[in-house]
């Protein structure tokens, strides 16, 4: 059974482009928290943020009992790195960027953390003719590459989503991300499947994870739902039941197991606790159901490719 974490920034403040949901949070008060979170067992930390007392960062994380399942390093930030941070046209800049994921890696390790995952939203484009594709995958391909040797045991994981905030990301899809990972040919790089960024790209959860694991670069995975229309970070299985219950089939089928899973689900103005209380029932709830197949039946069916017998047969199970 995989653990369960919350990205510790959605524990903190939480808005939009319109409105103030939660309050700014310390780091002691979001590690408290998500110390009252049922069946929580730890933290997806985020880099530069939670990091700047370490000291403070080690003692709440003992004295809650609180585990890492990876650190987030942001790869934009208010003020510099606006035409991207791995691909930045400029080489000052995306030294700058490794430099700094260097140093999260190092910080990651002394925690005993060995995962480090970046959601590189900022590195794109908005219109046609903006962006020297080619260029921006070569200079993100070197700028990886430099991470990667720089601690090659610490895993980096690259969150593939399709837009936002730029129009088109670089790395929008799970096979943009897993080509990416195989040009750059570093056996510590490999995607973070966010089943949100997924289903927004039009994917299907379970067979993205097919191929990220058949090109080795499944490292990390984080849950969350939506419409297929937006990255709205609700509650699992608020829209994609069976998507939800595919997914949790393929990846025990795939290996993905004793590993992590990470939540970034948006409360709005919902009790931070609540929320994350009925993440966690969800998730086990929906890992249950997928338990519930008879893996023989199921590769039966998956061979006769039958749906009215596939589907009557999942019902059969709630």
């Amino acid at each position: 059974m995989n653990k369960l974490a919350v990205i510790s920034a959605f524990l903190g403040a939480q808005r939009n482009r319109y409105m103030n949901y939660q309050p700014d949070r310390d780091l002691a008060e979001r590690m408290a928290l998500a110390a009252r979170i049922p069946d929580l067992d730890g933290l997806e930390l985020a880099y530069p943020g939670d990091f700047g007392d370490m000291a403070l960062l080690k003692r709440l994380l003992a004295e809650h009992g609180l585990g890492i399942a990876a650190v987030n390093f942001r790869s934009r930030r208010t003020g510099k790195w606006w035409r991207g941070s791995f691909s930045a046209e400029s080489a000052a800049e995306r030294q700058e960027a490794v430099e700094d994921l260097c140093r999260a890696m190092d910080l990651a390790q002394e925690l005993g953390c060995r995962r480090i995952t970046t959601c590189p939203l900022n590195d794109g484009a908005d219109y046609i003719f903006e962006l020297d594709y080619a260029r921006a995958y070569d200079v993100a391909a070197e700028a990886f590459a430099t991470a990667c040797a720089h601690a090659p045991e610490v895993r980096i994981c690259i969150e593939y989503k399709l837009s936002d905030p730029r129009a088109r990301c670089l790395f929008g899809t799970a096979a943009e991300a897993a080509i990416f990972c195989r040009i750059v040919g570093a056996d510590n790089l490999g995607v973070t499947l966010d089943v949100g960024h997924a289903l927004y790209a039009g994917e299907r959860p379970a067979q993205s994870a097919a191929l990220l694991a058949r090109a080795g670069r499944l490292f990390y995975v984080h849950l969350n739902d939506n419409d297929g229309r937006w990255d709205w970070d609700m509650l699992p299985g608020a829209y994609h039941l069976w998507e939800f219950v595919e997914f949790f089939y393929a990846l025990k089928k795939l290996g993905y197991d004793q590993d992590w899973y990470a939540f970034d689900v948006f409360s709005k103005e919902i009790d931070v606790v609540a929320n994350f209380a009925a993440v966690t029932q969800l998730t086990r709830k929906l890992e249950e159901i997928a338990e519930r197949i008879d893996a023989e039946t199921m590769e039966e069916l998956l061979r006769q490719r039958n749906p009215a017998q596939t589907l009557p047969y999942l019902y059969s199970l709630l």
